[in-house]
């Protein structure tokens, strides 16, 4: 069955019912820019042609399983379902700044079995597809309706490294910025790798306006492999050739994730100012979001603003973060294939 996101193959059904182009695109504004579920957007059609819009093109790729609501700051966790019964995780955040970001999944589970992320310890099971990455800003966007809101920022920090599922990221980055479909701006959309330079490489002659963040989180080769199995494939000297490349283009975010007694001593400030220095970047100081299973801990706050404190002396943009969504499990690194025991479904 074809998705909402199949337009070549939905053009073909709109010349077969005559459906003149104006109808469609009123069709595809309810559906993408005025965030209205099916019913309200069929009826954009002429009547005659709804039938074989219905029967022919599936109107959502996820089922939402369940949702849940912080109580302290505002964030949302979406819980959706596969066609095929995998469980996948987006969280939607609500800044003081009043623009509401969406961070989106874009594998089931993930290879790259970082130490510090639960995702990591689901292992991977498949590549999304572009409906299946593109719905859950669909979703999210709807019920978002009532709320007088809609997604400004799309982030691709949410489960799977997104470029190790490439053509269906591009894809989906491609309709995120398409003014017929979502009309995101560029800067609008983050997307977020461990370090696949190829993948970066390719990222950066695509898409020279959409912003790239790199999960470094050490510039010490050891401790990297350490921390990221990924990182004995491609060393730090390659990464910085695909790092410099990407910042032909602007800056490039750097995740740091702080853990005590792993990254943040003297010795790793030195390395991360010496493998950065003359390159354009923001550097992102990250709190740890602990769970169950993995024994680390992260560095106390005093500790990450002096870290932070010392790049900037050094010359460097920093931005001390804090974490949304931590009592639901939806804090970054927390993401991992699961209900959670009573829990109501949506």
């Amino acid at each position: 069955m074809l998705t909402i996101y199949d337009t070549d193959a939905i053009d073909e059904i709109r010349i077969r019912n005559a459906v003149q182009p104006h109808r469609m695109k009123l069709f595809r504004n309810a559906l993408f820019k005025k965030s209205k579920d099916w019913s309200e957007a069929l009826a954009q059609l002429p009547e005659e042609a709804r039938s074989d819009f219905t029967e022919n093109i599936r109107f959502q790729c996820l089922e939402l399983a369940e949702r849940h609501d912080s109580e302290i700051d505002g964030a949302s966790k979406l819980i959706f379902q596969t066609p095929d019964h995998h469980l996948i995780e987006s969280v939607v955040l609500r800044p003081k700044s009043g623009r509401t970001s969406i961070c989106i999944s874009s594998q089931v589970g993930c290879a790259c079995c970082c130490s510090f992320c639960a995702t990591g310890m689901m292992g991977f099971t498949r590549n999304l597809t572009v409906g299946e990455i593109l719905d859950q800003v669909a979703q999210a966007n709807r019920m978002l309706r009532p709320e007088g809101r809609t997604v400004r920022n799309v982030v691709f920090m949410g489960m799977g490294e997104p470029l190790l599922n490439l053509a269906a990221v591009f894809e989906a980055v491609t309709f995120l910025k398409a003014p017929a479909m979502f009309n995101l701006a560029g800067a609008r959309i983050t997307v977020s790798t461990v370090g696949i330079p190829p993948g970066m490489d390719a990222f950066t002659q695509q898409f020279p306006d959409v912003q790239l963040a790199l999960s470094l989180h050490s510039a010490r080769q050891e401790v990297r492999e350490r921390l990221m199995p990924q990182a004995r494939k491609y060393l730090l000297d390659r990464l910085r050739e695909a790092l410099l490349a990407a910042t032909c283009n602007g800056k490039v975010m750097i995740e740091y994730l702080m853990l005590d007694g792993v990254n943040d001593g003297e010795e790793d400030l030195l390395a991360l100012e010496d493998y950065l220095r003359g390159i354009p970047v923001h550097i992102n100081i990250i709190p740890f979001n602990e769970y169950a299973g993995n024994g680390l801990r992260g560095t106390p706050q005093a500790e990450r603003k002096a870290f932070a404190d010392r790049l900037k002396k050094a010359g460097f943009d920093v931005t001390l973060r804090y974490s949304l969504g931590a009592d639901i499990a939806a804090a970054c690194g927390q993401l991992v294939q699961h209900k959670r025991k009573g829990s109501v479904d949506a």
